[in-house]
């Protein structure tokens, strides 16, 4: 066995299914970056390739999770998929815990990748702050059990954030040792990041240059899926600006960062280019700009705001539909667990 990736007999050669992959933690309310950055994509994947949508509850609990609270908002999430337009009769809605070859492959997975792999993941170091020593091993580790959850499906496509995609080279690593270490080229496919369109990176409506996030400390920084039209309103008018009018072209935009998100924003919305709407409003200030940005904002959200208290309304269905989805993603995910317990060596495999 090497310590190094192999890409020259990795994935290249896969030749099976093509698979869409992601999923989402239940640790916050889903707001409006989670919805154009995430959940509008799956929804329109669905209907492109097979599947696979889970709720990150394995995730979740790499920091430290109220555990009465887990289940109802594993619920909230699949509540939110739903109401964004996934289709459990296209897309299997699970969560991740009821899968357990998720759990099991990243053991394997954990004897596949390097320390050195993980020691250069940006994201533990920003997590975990100035005392990665009181992280838990699970919050290191949890890039590899994101390769577990993509690999499991042998998923090809995955959508991520662009802080994502460097855990997607891990799995692709991962994958390409597995398969030359296990003398199985082909076995498992490297995927590929779907980072494209609008609404990719959504920013805090408080900070131009920082993500909207679910666990910023002002409300006013986000747009939650729960909001009604008073609240979008009200956000909307406090929403950070520049006193100068909106420009005529896409790089004095780019300058700007809160005139570029809110811009932004309402093209993801509206489904048109930045360079669209700034045909549109280039010159207006935005005492005008901000009550069209509301309008199109409460026309398109008010919708699946109303489904997603009406799926909340029935936890009933949701759980059947997480039972049945679970069920369909297992199907998938057993055969190729019982092949790499073969591939490994396992006793009884």
């Amino acid at each position: 066995m090497t310590d190094q990736p192999s890409p020259g007999v990795s994935g290249a050669d896969y030749s099976g299914p093509q698979r869409v992959l992601s999923g989402v933690q239940p640790s916050g309310a889903l707001h409006l970056g989670n919805y154009l950055g995430a959940l509008v994509k799956f929804a329109r994947l669905q209907h492109v390739q097979p599947t696979f949508i889970f709720v990150a509850d394995l995730h979740a609990i790499t920091v430290w999770q109220e555990p009465a609270k887990l289940a109802a908002q594993t619920r909230e999430i699949a509540a939110a998929y739903l109401a964004a337009g996934l289709d459990p009769a296209k897309a299997a809605i699970f969560p991740q815990s009821a899968v357990p070859e998720h759990a099991e492959l990243a053991w394997v997975f954990n004897c596949v990748a390097r320390l050195g792999w993980l020691d250069r993941m940006t994201q533990f170091k920003e997590k975990s702050g100035k005392h990665k020593e009181r992280s838990s091993v699970g919050l290191y580790t949890y890039p590899v059990l994101q390769a577990a959850d993509i690999l499991v499906y042998k998923a090809t496509h995955v959508p991520v954030g662009e802080d994502q995609k460097q855990h997607l080279e891990l799995t692709r690593d991962i994958a390409a040792k597995f398969n030359h270490d296990f003398d199985a080229p082909g076995f498992f496919p490297l995927p590929e990041p779907l980072v494209q369109g609008p609404g990719a990176r959504v920013m805090s409506l408080r900070d131009g240059a920082a993500k909207m996030s679910k666990s910023d400390e002002s409300d006013y920084s986000r747009i939650n899926l729960t909001d009604d039209a008073d609240a979008i309103a009200q956000k909307i008018r406090k929403a950070r600006t520049d006193a100068a009018p909106l420009p005529e072209t896409l790089e004095d935009l780019a300058t700007r960062p809160e005139a570029d998100n809110l811009v932004g924003i309402y093209a993801a919305l509206a489904n048109q280019t930045k360079a669209e709407v700034l045909a549109q409003y280039a010159g207006q200030g935005f005492g005008s700009f901000k009550p069209a940005l509301t309008e199109v904002m409460v026309s398109t959200m008010g919708p699946v705001t109303a489904r997603l208290k009406d799926y909340l309304s029935d936890p009933g269905e949701i759980d059947s539909i997480l039972a049945t989805g679970a069920a369909r993603a297992r199907q998938i995910a057993r055969p190729v667990v019982d092949e790499v317990r073969k591939r490994v060596g396992f006793w009884g495999a």
